[in-house]
């Protein structure tokens, strides 16, 4: 027999992720998904975003599939529009709201909208284990917008 615990952090990951209760557990601030994987189950671990110099929010996972890794935000993700925005990942835990430097951070792509669900390819060449946030950033005006612990597992890590 399964419980479920309800609390804020529930209620919070409950509207944000769209799953029934049913579906969804809560442990050590992370959200797990169940997942099918050839009769297997697996866990997906998520990062929530927070606000830097605009407001940001909606979770970060990442997803294996066909031996590719993406990066993937929930249709709860929202930020601001703004001029040249990236998706990046970043080696700090936190992130300052601006004055980033090259070496500690790798460009994933141009986000592709301020709303709602979308993913975005991990090259191969990009260790994981050298990263801890993920965020989205203003190029232009080297402004971090907003920014989520990087999710890790087992099977993500390269």
């Amino acid at each position: 027999m399964k419980y479920l615990v309800f609390s804020n952090a529930t209620a919070l990951v409950l509207g944000v992720s769209g799953l029934p209760s049913h579906q969804l557990s809560v442990q050590a601030g992370e959200m797990s998904r169940p997942q099918m994987n050839d009769g297997a189950m697996s866990k997906q671990k998520t990062g929530m975003f927070v606000a830097a110099e605009h407001p940001t929010q909606g979770a970060v996972s990442i997803i294996n599939e066909k031996g590719k890794r993406y990066l993937v935000f929930d249709k709860a993700f929202k930020s601001d529009m703004g001029t040249d925005l990236h998706v990046i990942l970043h080696r700090d835990a936190t992130l300052p709201k601006g004055g980033l430097k090259k070496p500690d951070y790798v460009t994933l792509s141009r986000l592709q909208k301020v709303s709602g669900s979308q993913r975005y390819a991990i090259p191969n060449n990009i260790n994981l284990a050298n990263f801890r946030t993920v965020a989205v950033w203003c190029r232009m005006f080297n402004a971090t917008f907003g920014y989520a612990l990087l999710p890790t597992t087992s099977t993500a890590q390269r």
